[in-house]
């Protein structure tokens, strides 16, 4: 059994987080974390990479100063990839995927783009395709082309920094890029469209030592100069490799944060309809995994507006009586119910701050998470893991709406984990999951009902 502190890059969306892994037991004994900032300015609204960089460079050699780092694994969100230059900087800056201006190539994208059957990738808003990211960027910089030697995925846009070696990997590639073919492991025909052929960086495996530290990393952090990077994985697939590791399918995953994804492995055969943001993940081993998903995290935000205290069961009661009902979609661009107007019941809204407003946010999010899992033919056990694990009136919903047994992953993230563990870890994943049930029959019955009746509300509009 290998052992050692591994340092994780987890970049999300919102946030970017430095973790020390504890190899044995998969425990985080130091965590650091930063705003992901766009820089709004030309040529396009990109990522802050330089100020991620010195924030990891920091972290990363006051970690190995504390405790030591044996390994460096990297997460990112997906949607992202990086062009480089001959010199190995960047041909141009990252691209932040919501910039809504890539929609102005978008019917000239559409008629190039390959169809679902071939890359299980949905048309989706904004730059949120890297295909539509790259067309865009293509016409709007028509250098641009030529001046990038290669392309890597986001993960191991880091991974070069550290070691100054190149690729790309197939959770990156599998995540609605259009530049992926999940059926047969290989690029789509979009690469070749693109002109991209000779320009992808190689496909690695998440779990491949991408290489050793540069000598200037070495210097910088005081890391070893035998630390090993791994290739790196999209961070919606690190929450579910330690799932895959541990149990026998079929069952699914609920991944929380800004985007809440649902993941079914082995479940129920299901054609997947793509204008409902489902689509194809490919997981660690490069299998496809049929998904589902919506800005969860980002809907929570706008829907309370701000903190509120813990509901307790008054409101959540008081909440389910009188059927006080959110509905999609607060984010309307993505999802499984894009297009659709948010808005209260009768206009009944509970108020800002308080415990029902929580509550009722709660529920709606659950409901969400519940018709996901319809579309991609869960079945068996739901694991839920990140942010909404501390969510005791989502769980209660989610429980009877999607009638299946609900388990809590232990621990607020499970990225920083998942990524650990590609430096190959534990042989068995450790028990990390509570499992589930309402308070009481009497809320049962009442989120049942609510459950129901809200779903009519959907299927009538």
């Amino acid at each position: 059994m290998k052992s050692g502190n591994i340092a994780v890059i987890d970049i999300g969306k919102t946030n970017v987080k430095l973790a020390l892994v504890d190899l044995a037991t998969l425990s985080e004994l130091d965590v650091i974390t930063k705003p992901n900032t766009v820089v709004d300015a030309e040529p396009w609204p990109h990522f802050d990479t330089e100020g991620i960089w010195t924030f990891l460079l920091k972290g990363l050699q006051d970690f190995h100063a504390q405790h030591g780092i044996s390994d460096i694994s990297i997460t990112t969100h997906g949607a992202c990839a990086a062009l480089l230059a001959a010199d190995g900087t960047l041909a141009a800056p990252i691209l932040d995927y919501e910039f809504t201006g890539v929609e102005q190539t978008a019917d000239e994208y559409d008629s190039i783009r390959p169809a679902f059957d071939e890359t299980g990738s949905p048309r989706l808003a904004g730059g949120l395709n890297i295909g539509a990211q790259l067309y865009w960027q293509f016409a709007k910089d028509p250098t641009l082309l030529e001046r990038t030697i290669q392309l890597v995925t986001y993960p191991q846009y880091w991974g070069h920094r550290l070691t100054g070696i190149t690729a790309t990997d197939m959770t990156s590639l599998g995540c609605h890029t259009d530049l992926w073919n999940p059926y047969k492991r290989c690029f789509s025909s979009l690469v070749k469209t693109l002109g991209l052929t000779d320009k992808m960086a190689a496909v690695r495996k998440p779990g491949d030592i991408l290489g050793p530290l540069l000598p200037e990393i070495v210097e910088q952090t005081g890391l070893a100069k035998e630390t090993s990077v791994l290739c790196g994985i999209h961070d919606s697939n690190a929450s579910l490799l330690p799932h895959i590791l541990r149990n026998t399918p079929p069952f699914s995953v609920v991944s929380t944060g800004t985007w809440v994804i649902a993941m079914a492995i082995g479940g129920k055969h299901v054609v997947l309809d793509p204008s409902k943001d489902t689509l194809i993940n490919v997981n660690a081993m490069g299998n496809p995994v049929p998904s589902a998903r919506f800005m969860g995290g980002r809907e929570y935000e706008l829907a309370t507006q701000e903190p509120y205290p813990i509901p307790t069961y008054s409101d959540l009661e008081n909440i389910l009586k009188d059927r006080v009902m959110l509905l999609p979609a607060v984010v309307p661009d993505t999802g499984p119910f894009q297009g659709m107007q948010s808005m209260w019941r009768d206009d009944i809204e509970p108020a800002i701050g308080t415990g029902q407003k929580g509550a009722a946010v709660a529920l709606y999010l659950a409901l969400v998470t519940s018709h996901c899992l319809e579309l991609i033919g869960h079945d068996g056990p739901v694991i839920v893991e990140g942010p909404f694990t501390d969510n005791w009136v989502y769980l209660d919903m989610l429980v009877v709406a999607s009638q299946s047994r609900v388990l809590s992953s232990v621990g607020m993230t499970g990225t920083s984990q998942g990524g650990a563990l590609l430096a190959g870890g534990i042989e068995q994943w450790p028990a990390s999951s509570v499992e589930l049930t309402p308070k009481s029959d009497v809320i049962a019955e009442y989120l049942q009902a609510y459950a129901s009746e809200w779903s009519s509300l959907i299927y009538r509009a």
